[in-house]
């Protein structure tokens, strides 16, 4: 073996987990990469630096704000390239091969598929979910671990009021990093079938904010947790042109 390359190879594997780290917890700090990682913030700066050179990685301003009186700290993110650099051959492949299935059985082949393979996915989460109780927070939690254990660098926080019945309390669950990002960029129905399994998994309706797919830099699902919000309103059949039922007539007056 030569010694002599030991060392530049022990750089590019910390390299390596710095980019995973951001890609894990982006927005993040230099000092809490240094902190979670084992390193000298000196050490990481280093690769950040390095990391920025390369155009794998973006500056975003801290969401902890400013330090005192100095500048706001900076927190990095990954960059598009830096999303492809985790990226494998085998998604453009993936691509090419949706693009077929679409021109050959049309648009709703790939929903169809999409679906399927969440399906797999959901399969396979529900007993962990249901183990974890009627609890959202604690099926959220679940759920973080589940995506993580299968490479989506899942995290989750809460958000707004604990206890308030204001619609925007509830639990932001993000997602640093999406195997079928490439893909999901073409098509859609992948993310859209993601969030109807996560509505059904978590029993609540949660809304999609951003999504790796579409630029951001990691995806966001608002998962609501106040016991105020209103149940969501059975969809109304709309009676069409050609429709000769005789309809119900309300047996209230008018007040107009």
């Amino acid at each position: 073996m030569n010694i002599a390359v030991a060392p530049q190879v022990l750089e590019s594997r910390t390299r390596d987990r710095v980019l995973q780290a951001i890609s894990e917890r982006g927005p993040i700090t230099a000092a809490t990469l240094a902190e979670d990682l084992g390193l000298t913030v000196p050490a990481v700066r280093r690769h950040l630096e390095n990391l920025g050179e390369a155009g794998l990685i973006a500056e975003r301003e801290s969401a902890h704000g400013s330090r005192g009186r100095g500048r706001p700290a900076r927190a990095y993110v990954l960059s598009d390239a830096g999303h492809q650099a985790l990226e494998s051959d085998y998604d453009h492949l993936a691509t090419q091969a949706l693009r077929f299935l679409a021109a050959e059985a049309g648009d709703g082949a790939v929903r169809r598929f999409a679906e399927a393979r969440v399906g797999e996915l959901e399969q396979r989460y529900a007993g962990e979910l249901a183990e974890a109780g009627a609890d959202t927070g604690a099926r959220v939690d679940a759920l973080v671990a589940a995506l993580t254990r299968d490479g989506f660098a899942a995290t989750a926080r809460p958000v707004g009021e604990p206890g308030s019945a204001s619609p925007f309390t509830g639990i932001q669950l993000c997602q640093g990093h999406c195997p079928v990002q490439h893909a999901a960029r073409e098509f859609p129905e992948f993310c859209d079938a993601e969030t109807d399994a996560f509505s059904r998994l978590l029993g609540v309706h949660v809304q999609r904010l951003a999504t790796l797919a579409h630029g951001d830099h990691v995806c966001t699902t608002f998962v609501p947790t106040s016991t105020g919000l209103p149940t969501p309103a059975a969809p109304v059949a709309t009676p069409s042109a050609t429709d000769t039922s005789t309809p119900v007539t309300s047996t209230e007056g008018s007040s107009r």
